[in-house]
């Protein structure tokens, strides 16, 4: 398979951190053999697991107020796809990347060819009508006042047809998921009719599910606020749930992490979607104040071992489901490669933490009532350090024991910093 970074390189990098590993991997196991644990079969359920990584992560984002581009920024859809194998050729977790239209937009057949080349597929689609597009003749009318719910029948057309668009887009490249965001809302009370503009939304998203293939599945994802700030059309998990319920059996949630009100319980959010069937999947990041698109496990990495904790436990009615595990990240100070890498890796780490939780001695604490025990028990598998099987996970899949430091130690940045043209800085708006 071509490599953006070469596997010698990998290798070499490896050389003098494989006795190490190896050390701490049989003192870990050692440990885990002690509670009937097989440390080789938690590896193996680790390296099975994969997270795909979005196109446009690998771009520099900004906040509303500026963005400081970063040296190498790829230039378009093929130069993201080069980045997004780097990610995966050092950590060997995400073999798919979730494509953004129009973004993204490419012949599907070019599409098709650079992934095989890098040995990466495609994940969900995601569509776009949360912003103009004067640049695409297919979406002329202005979606400032609302894309799927607009007041104007013209533009809620263009907003169907450009979600169908995208779909096709995605049938041609393997695809088989549409995720649907939208920004609509109001920003004072009145502006909007909250019954109605629920009601649009609804008859919008119908003709989208009728024009998915049979084998698709769309998920509606909320969002509380942002850009609209007084109410939004899909605000939270309830009224996403009811989206799904409305639209039928091709219709599931997609969970956001930083989609939600401060203090949330989204790990309670996640358990009522897997026993009502309809959690489709997840948009993984971390956040401090609201809604930041920091990297995954970089702030609050309990909350994600909870919400893995949750997948855990869900067990065949989570495997019947079949989520779709996506990364959704805003990069502002740090190289974007890197932070994936690492928030792929904090992904797996929570996945790690919780499938070591005793689920036979949880189960009786909870039966019995004995909260200090339960919670004992949970926080356990929670502080096991659980490195040794990530890395051995990434090494015996061909990946850096260390990928962060094996890519900087590639000189991949400033190989593409030199090949693509540096970009200005610019004013607000995320990427």
């Amino acid at each position: 398979m071509p490599s953006s970074i070469a596997s010698s390189l990998i290798e070499q990098h490896n050389a003098p951190l494989r006795e190490t590993l190896e050390r701490d991997y049989a003192t870990l196991g050692e440990k885990l053999d002690r509670r009937g644990v097989s440390i080789d079969a938690v590896t193996r359920q680790v390296a099975a697991f994969d997270v795909a990584v979005p196109s446009w992560g690998v771009g520099t984002g900004g906040t509303r107020f500026a963005r400081f581009p970063g040296p190498g920024e790829p230039r378009g859809i093929f130069e993201k796809l080069d980045d997004c194998a780097v990610i995966h050729d050092l950590g060997r977790a995400t073999p798919a990347v979730s494509l953004h239209i129009p973004w993204d937009k490419a012949d599907p057949a070019d599409l098709k060819a650079k992934a095989a080349a890098l040995g990466l597929s495609f994940d969900a689609m995601n569509s776009n009508t949360f912003q103009d597009h004067p640049d695409d003749i297919s979406q002329p009318l202005s979606y400032k006042f609302g894309s799927l719910s607009h007041t104007d029948a013209a533009v809620r057309r263009q907003a169907v047809e450009h979600n169908l668009e995208t779909v096709a887009i995605g049938e041609a490249i393997g695809s088989k998921a549409l995720t649907v965001w939208i920004g609509d809302g109001s920003n004072f009370a009145g502006q909007s009719d909250l019954g109605r503009t629920f009601e649009r939304y609804l008859g919008a998203m119908k003709e989208i599910t009728r024009g998915l293939p049979a084998d698709w599945r769309i998920f509606s994802e909320h969002k509380m606020y942002e850009p609209a700030f007084y109410s939004t059309v899909v605000q939270d998990w309830g009224t996403s749930y009811l989206t799904a319920v409305e639209l039928g059996d091709k219709a599931f949630c997609l969970v956001d992490l930083g989609h939600h009100a401060p203090n949330v319980n989204i790990e309670q959010i996640v358990s009522r979607l897997v026993r009502t069937g309809k959690l489709g999947g997840f948009h993984f990041n971390d956040s401090k104040y609201g809604d930041d698109d920091l990297d995954a496990g970089t702030i609050d990495p309990f909350r994600l071992f909870l919400v893995f904790n949750e997948l855990v436990e869900a067990g065949a009615r989570l495997d019947a489901l079949q989520p779709s595990y996506m990364i959704d990240q805003s990069h502002n100070v740090t190289d974007p490669i890197e932070s994936l890498i690492r928030s792929a890796n904090e992904i797996r780490r929570a996945y790690a933490q919780a499938l070591l939780v005793d689920r036979a001695a949880l189960h009786g604490h909870q039966e019995t009532n004995d909260a200090m025990m339960a919670s004992e028990t949970l926080k356990a598998g929670f502080r096991l350090d659980v490195e040794p099987i990530l890395a051995k996970a990434r090494l015996e899949a061909g990946g850096a024991i260390d990928p962060i430091g094996a890519f900087r130690a590639s000189g991949y940045r400033a190989k593409v910093a030199g090949e693509r043209p540096a970009v200005k800085g610019s004013g607000g708006g995320i990427v």
